[in-house]
């Protein structure tokens, strides 16, 4: 993304007892749907969700979803350079990983990269969606742009500049390269629909770490503590950097807090139940994505039964550690790869223990 510098018999003894009768055992089917629905909105972040949610309970925005997103023609590279498929569990499941891309616009070099070749395009914000083969929880591991690594046949540079060097195939080669982890599917997300997404579902509640004025992209202050934010306050919210300290680390996390806030807000029933609301966020927001050219309608919602039994507090976000910053030989400000943790990532992911990283690196509530 450019944010900023560079870039869902028994017969009663008469007819009205029956229906009540029918209407009680319909709820809890119902309630399972919904659950379902709620689930793939925490998992998938952001828009995805709505999507899947709507579509789960109004079949006809399948189409509007399947029309209005953008479609990458070649998302991935050849599969002689990738990691081999994981072998499916006893009950015929693997993980699914999914790479989701900010950006604030996409624009002619953004088509380029995103066709499969060289652009001008940098990734301005990188998180991995792992979905475990058990299914029981979700993990969004965010991916510091500046990332210092190896990009397949260019040498080192910033982990953004895979887009920019070879397309979305060559930054899909980075990151498997990176985690050593096979990407099911590519998403990108326009930051500028965040604000439409927002408005769609009557604000956001989110929880500020730290109060802080937004003078990147505007004027917009931000006390510390809950406040509901419009569309235009939530785009200012998740694009700003330069007012901290420590910058892209925690704009990062402010982003990570807005998703698990608006995910909230979705998955609450006073939306779920809400068919204009639903029709709403996907009409506004899928405009605003482009994802892999398999990456149905019908693919997210099959992923979202499979996520019934998430919950919530299911839903894990950090960032993947690092050795903080540095400098590189030409002179550039960079991020540091912490080798240990990677490959210990790399290992429980591979491995199916996540959750066991995750305790012991003490990332249950972030970092």
């Amino acid at each position: 993304m450019t944010t900023d510098d560079s870039e869902p018999a028994v017969q009663a003894p008469d007819a009205s007892r029956t229906s009540a009768s029918a209407a009680s055992r319909s709820r809890p089917r119902r309630k399972r749907k919904r659950t379902a629905a709620a689930v793939l909105l925490g998992a998938l972040l952001v828009v995805v969700l709505a999507a899947v949610a709507a579509i789960v309970y109004l079949g006809s925005l399948s189409q509007s979803f399947d029309t209005n997103t953008k479609k990458i023609p070649n998302a991935f590279p050849e599969e002689s350079s990738r990691p081999s498929e994981p072998r499916p569990g006893t009950d015929g499941k693997t993980p699914v990983n999914i790479l989701l891309v900010g950006s604030d616009s996409r624009g002619a070099t953004g088509a380029t990269a995103e066709s499969g070749a060289p652009s001008d395009q940098r990734s301005d914000t990188m998180m991995l969606v792992h979905i475990p083969a058990d299914r029981q929880q979700v993990y969004v591991i965010s991916i510091m742009r500046d990332l210092w690594v190896p990009i397949p046949g260019h040498g080192s540079a910033k982990i953004n500049a895979g887009l920019a060097f070879g397309g979305v195939p060559l930054m899909v080669q980075t990151v498997e390269s990176l985690l050593g982890q096979r990407l099911d599917h590519v998403v990108f997300v326009d930051f500028a629909g965040f604000k439409g997404l927002t408005d769609a579902v009557g604000g956001v509640t989110v929880n500020v770490p730290k109060a802080f004025t937004a003078g990147q992209t505007s004027t917009i202050h931000f006390n510390a503590g809950p406040q509901t934010m419009n569309g235009e306050q939530a785009l200012a919210f998740v694009r700003e950097r330069y007012a901290f300290a420590d910058g892209d680390y925690q704009r990062v996390r402010d982003q990570q807090t807005f998703m698990k806030a608006l995910a909230s807000k979705i998955a609450t029933p006073q939306t779920l139940a809400n068919p204009v609301t639903l029709a709403n966020v996907v009409n506004e927001f899928s405009p605003y994505l482009t994802v892999d050219s398999g990456f149905t309608a019908s693919a997210v919602a099959s992923l979202g039964v499979e996520l019934v039994k998430v919950r919530p507090k299911d839903l894990i976000t950090f960032t993947l550690p690092t050795n903080g910053t540095g400098w590189s030989t030409d002179g550039q400000s960079i991020v540091l790869v912490n080798q240990a943790a990677t490959a210990a990532l790399a290992t429980a992911m591979a491995q199916g223990t996540v959750p066991q990283y995750v305790d012991a690196n003490g990332l249950a509530n972030g970092n």
